[in-house]
């Protein structure tokens, strides 16, 4: 197998103690196909009264994508969302021209020991869709495409394939699959060729090592696929591995939250936050203000 591009996490501290690796961006990479964001959090267990909540704060030019293997959260948004999140669900947040969402621990689970394990990640969108008006989609985990395939259970998250298509709608070619190899696994799974709609593809494990045509691969690394290939995963151990990708969308600039092709949009939205001129969240108070060092 010739070698292929890693991206190795950074850790990153969201307050509170809450611990992410960050995969992307990186200095190496700044996306893979249309996904500049991923962060992988827990699992963790965090104790009753713990504080992890995510207070508003608002985004422009991408679509975030929520993904839970354990616990849950509650979001809010200033377009009057309001949505539990649990494991198995996808829920896409176009931001567009604008948006301010919150992210808290919902209330039955705030005074009890509880779990938390996900991923949340952000694509960019086509430049001619940035400033779309802002929307929310919520699928149920009950929705979500899944078969069995070769002892491997494959869930489609975004696009197409092994013959499902998900229901969630993106405004680029998009790939992301969920397969799961189980507590303890000898299945192998090869990885069909994703034609021009993933051009670019890279896999990730939330848990354990695996292996790709039979060569180790650490978990916690994003392996970025070569274009074309169909690679042979195996899980020795089981777990959870993600595979992410779709068509590349060319260099964003990427300050704070705010993602865009247009480095002028970023400074405005900057300068809209800090005046506070964005929508708020209905039934919230608090915000996160502008980080001083915010270019």
């Amino acid at each position: 197998m010739t070698e292929l591009e890693t991206l190795q996490p950074q850790q990153k501290d969201l307050g509170g103690g809450f611990i992410v690796r960050r995969l992307l961006p990186s200095a190496q990479r700044q996306a893979v196909g249309p996904f500049v964001f991923f962060d992988h959090f827990g699992p963790i267990t965090a104790q009753p009264g713990a504080n992890h909540d995510v207070r508003p704060h608002p985004h422009i030019g991408l679509a975030t994508v929520t993904y839970l293997f354990e616990g849950a959260m509650l979001h809010r948004d200033s377009i009057g969302s309001v949505q539990r999140i649990e494991p198995g669900a996808v829920n896409l947040m176009t931001a567009g021209r604008g948006i301010v969402h919150s992210e808290r621990t919902p209330n039955d689970l705030l005074g009890i020991e509880r779990r938390s394990h996900g991923l949340q990640l952000w694509l960019a969108v086509p430049a001619d869709h940035e400033e779309d008006a802002p929307a929310f989609q919520h699928v149920p985990g009950a929705e979500i495409p899944a078969t069995d395939f070769d002892g491997v259970l494959v869930r489609v998250l975004i696009g197409s394939a092994f013959g499902l298509t998900s229901p969630v709608h993106t405004v680029s070619p998009t790939l992301y699959l969920d397969l799961n190899f189980g507590l303890a696994s000898g299945a192998s799974l090869r990885l069909p060729a994703p034609g021009a709609v993933a051009d670019e593809r890279a896999l990730y494990s939330v848990d354990h090592d695996f292996e790709l045509d039979g060569v180790r691969v650490p978990a916690f690394t994003l392996m970025v696929l070569e274009p074309g290939t169909e690679p042979v995963l195996g899980a020795p151990r089981g777990g959870h591995i993600v595979l992410i990708g779709g068509a590349p969308l060319g260099h964003r600039f990427i300050a704070w939250n705010f993602v865009s092709s247009r480095k002028e949009r970023i400074a405005k939205a900057q300068a809209d936050w800090a005046a506070q001129r964005f929508e708020r969240v209905p039934g919230e108070t608090e915000f996160i203000p502008l980080p001083a060092r915010h270019g």
